[in-house]
């Protein structure tokens, strides 16, 4: 058994696909718009102009998928209580990694060393996902 992310971002799906696309160098796997279902939602579940919005999709960060949607449509994304977690091989790859999250979004931890890892950082993304950026310490006394 494996747990996986599911991210409703209530009409701007698409927007973040292509900013961690960008950003992450995420590959989109499987997309699918409320218009393409084989059923519509029940009356009143999703607002009245989402036949474009993305009802199911997809993406895959190194070995790690994320599912995704635009939900209800509401325009209302709310991410609470759980951060998303990046570890980057080297400090200079969190570098990158932390500055693209940061672009119109908001750093909660400025990136450093840490007792725990040569880089550690906390950004909340432009959609308002808290992600957390950690080199692992052991993996840098290897090399």
């Amino acid at each position: 058994m494996k747990v996986e992310a599911y991210l409703f971002f209530d009409g701007r799906c698409e927007e973040a696909l292509q900013f961690y696309t960008e950003a992450l160098g995420a590959r989109v796997g499987m997309l699918m718009r409320f218009k393409d279902a084989p059923e519509k939602p029940p009356e009143g579940r999703v607002a009245s102009n989402s036949d474009d919005k993305i009802m199911h999709a997809d993406f895959t960060i190194g070995e790690t998928r994320v599912m995704v949607s635009d939900g209800n449509c509401t325009g209302s994304a709310e991410f609470k209580g759980f951060s998303l977690s990046l570890s980057p091989q080297t400090a200079e790859e969190a570098d990158k990694l932390f500055h693209a999250l940061a672009d119109g979004g908001q750093v909660q931890m400025p990136l450093c060393q840490t007792f725990f890892s040569p880089r550690f950082g906390m950004v909340q993304d432009k959609f308002g996902v808290s992600w957390m950026i950690n080199v692992d310490a052991q993996s840098q006394s290897e090399k």
